[in-house]
């Protein structure tokens, strides 16, 4: 087993305007990757990776709201807020923006990386954990698939002011 040099952020303290410290169990099972801009972690950056419910809430905290987009689950139980496709911040997700590439992507740099509210995919995901990003996004879904993330979800939608999608919530 690889000790890493970065095993001791492994434990992220977040914190919040309205919360707190705050740490969450999943900081300790995705820790944060070192950086690096080879082409694989490169194309990773250019989608949005999926934050945690608080980090979503402190990136709208810090006036980033309307770069974000909702992403639903194929059944509508639960929504999603992540970092919006370059022009289709404060709307749902459109496959047709999804080559822009990422908002908070500018010229190759995040402009969010290391931030309390950079997307914990985001943090974690990197050319030598291939194959582990698909748990993490699945662990991050359960996150939002909670009163917290509905709660967050419907927030949003009504700042958006976007109707809330047939199915959602069982409307």
């Amino acid at each position: 087993m690889m000790i890493s040099p970065y095993s001791e952020l492994c434990t992220i303290r977040v914190t919040f305007s309205t919360m707190g410290n705050h740490d969450h169990v999943l900081y300790a099972k995705y820790p944060p990757s070192p950086p690096c801009s080879c082409r694989t972690c490169s194309y990773f950056c250019a989608r949005p990776g999926w934050w945690l419910v608080h980090e979503a809430r402190l990136a709208m905290e810090n006036g980033h709201a309307k770069d974000m987009m909702i992403e639903f689950s194929p059944d509508a139980s639960f929504g999603v807020l992540t970092p919006a496709f370059k022009g289709n911040g404060g709307y749902f997700a459109l496959e047709a923006y999804a080559h822009n590439g990422c908002t908070f992507l500018d010229e190759g740099r995040c402009s969010i990386h290391r931030l309390p509210y950079q997307p914990m995919e985001c943090r974690f995901c990197h050319h030598t954990r291939l194959g582990r990003g698909l748990q993490c996004h699945a662990d991050i879904a359960k996150d939002w698939n909670t009163s917290k993330g509905r709660r967050l979800v419907m927030h949003w939608l009504g700042m958006m002011e976007l109707e809330v999608p047939a199915g959602y919530l069982g409307r």
